[in-house]
């Protein structure tokens, strides 16, 4: 109940008004059964965008630590996500992918939407990064379509560390569902799931028009982390003058 509350009178109009969004290819996002929505991910605000402008519930599994604050502020936020209809998935340890899958597995066999962003993380830099492969898993598994979608002018709406989002349209575009059928039965070949999963990266990235980079979000993010340590740690000890 309070899903749909904060769809059609809280939270939707609420971000139609301040994005503007631009919906494209609405129609491939099938009107029942069982599917998987994968795109992109720029921004916090991706979140609830496409809730917003679905016509059907939509379910996303999101990171532990919007569920685990403490205090009020935690409290609340974590409420905020599980009314909004999001999924908490630890994203630590080597069992944190099959937890995913098995969440997401859930969802789908209640003939319900999943959305799920293949890179794993937000693009802290506007490109779009290499996909994981649990997203082929889940179809295969589900014997589900894909579809692909892309959210244009989030980034530069909310980036990364900004909380209070610009004023400015964005962009929702759906792709034409993606059927991996050919593949059922065969999700324990790491060389069919890669295949998937870059085919589904590829449609992705021709709707977004983005830079690709073929290597994991997560890992380029901990380099430059590293590497700004560093930086840091070497002007402490040899300041200018």
């Amino acid at each position: 109940m309070f899903y749909y509350l904060l769809k059609y009178v809280v939270l939707g109009p609420i971000l139609r008004l301040l994005f503007r969004p631009r919906i494209e290819g609405l129609e491939h996002v099938p009107a029942s059964g069982a599917a998987i929505v994968a795109g992109n991910h720029l921004s916090f605000s991706d979140h609830f965008l496409m809730p917003a402008i679905l016509k059907r519930r939509i379910t996303f599994l999101a990171k532990a630590e919007y569920f685990t604050g403490s205090g009020v502020k935690g409290r609340l936020t974590a409420a905020f996500f599980r009314s909004a209809g999001q999924i908490p998935v630890d994203r630590s340890g080597k069992d944190a992918g099959q937890a995913a899958i098995r969440e997401g597995l859930g969802v789908l066999g209640k003939d319900e939407l999943l959305g799920i962003y293949p890179e794993g993380t937000r693009s802290h830099d506007g490109r779009l990064y290499k996909g994981k492969v649990g997203v082929a898993v889940m179809a295969l598994k589900a014997g589900v379509p894909v579809v692909p979608c892309a959210m244009i002018g989030t980034f530069e709406a909310q980036p990364p560390g900004k909380k209070i989002p610009r004023l400015r349209p964005v962009a929702i575009r759906f792709g034409e569902p993606l059927d991996f059928s050919r593949y059922a039965g065969m999700e324990g070949e790491k060389a069919v799931l890669r295949a998937i999963t870059d085919e589904i990266m590829y449609a992705i990235l021709t709707l977004s028009g983005q830079e690709y980079v073929d290597r994991y979000a997560a890992e380029v993010k901990a380099e430059e982390a590293a590497a700004a340590k560093e930086r840091a740690r070497t002007f402490r000890r040899f300041p200018t003058r």
